[in-house]
């Protein structure tokens, strides 16, 4: 049976769990949705960085003796499974990275994302803004996670070595990109997968930054389809 690692961005863990959800309702699937501490009021764990928490969940994984394992990130969740990807852990068995930040692609930068109000992030970040809302019962959230994603990811959201450190991933990939992103734009997400050898770069149309939640059956069977081939 699949299992799934579902690592949420900066919108945080309410972002995937919806996700993990029809997730198991379509087939049997062990799915696992992590909240990175500092997120949704949870404490920043000093010292936690991005490599850390992928030696953290790697170790989660070890700990529920899961096999099989396909991590799928999105955002600084996509950074994070890039990095799990470079463990080289035999219980990943492939990495799905949907618009994810973490590299740096002259050209293409990542829009500067501490500068914009939270209406300046929802326009850049769906492809039909006006279907969208926030919920008003998380908005007190907001500002923390908005913290904690600048502890973990800094202004740049980017680490200048992610690139070229990811020529040594062996592992399977997908980097699945919303075409609508204007946080990191289609030419990010093809030089995301170009990094990463053998990764299959598979363009969502209609989708902005979050596609699990803007598109989400086109996801899943994204996903799927990958995990089948695993």
């Amino acid at each position: 049976m699949t299992s799934f690692l579902l690592l949420h961005g900066g919108a945080g863990p309410a972002s995937m769990t919806g996700f993990a959800d029809y997730l198991v309702a379509e087939r049997p699937a062990t799915v696992l949705t992590p909240t990175h501490p500092g997120f949704d009021g949870t404490p920043f764990l000093p010292g936690v960085s991005v490599p850390a928490l992928a030696r953290r969940y790697a170790t989660l994984l070890a700990e529920r003796e899961l096999h099989d394992v396909v991590v799928v990130g999105n955002s600084l969740g996509g950074w994070i499974a890039a990095e799990l990807a470079l463990l080289a852990d035999p219980r990943i068995t492939g990495v799905v990275i949907m618009n994810a930040v973490g590299i740096s692609v002259p050209g293409h930068p990542i829009a500067d994302f501490f500068a914009l109000s939270l209406p300046e992030v929802a326009a850049k970040s769906w492809h039909d803004p006006s279907l969208f809302r926030p919920d008003p019962a998380r908005q007190h959230l907001a500002a923390g996670n908005r913290e904690a994603l600048a502890r973990y990811a800094g202004r740049d959201m980017a680490d200048p070595l992610l690139a070229a450190r990811l020529a040594a991933v062996t592992v399977p990939a997908l980097v699945l990109w919303g075409q609508s992103d204007q946080l990191a734009d289609p030419g990010y997400g093809r030089a995301y997968a170009a990094a990463i050898p053998g990764a299959t770069y598979q363009p969502l149309p209609a989708t902005g930054h979050l596609p699990q939640l803007e598109s989400p059956a086109l996801t899943r069977a994204a996903i799927w389809e990958f995990a089948d081939k695993q």
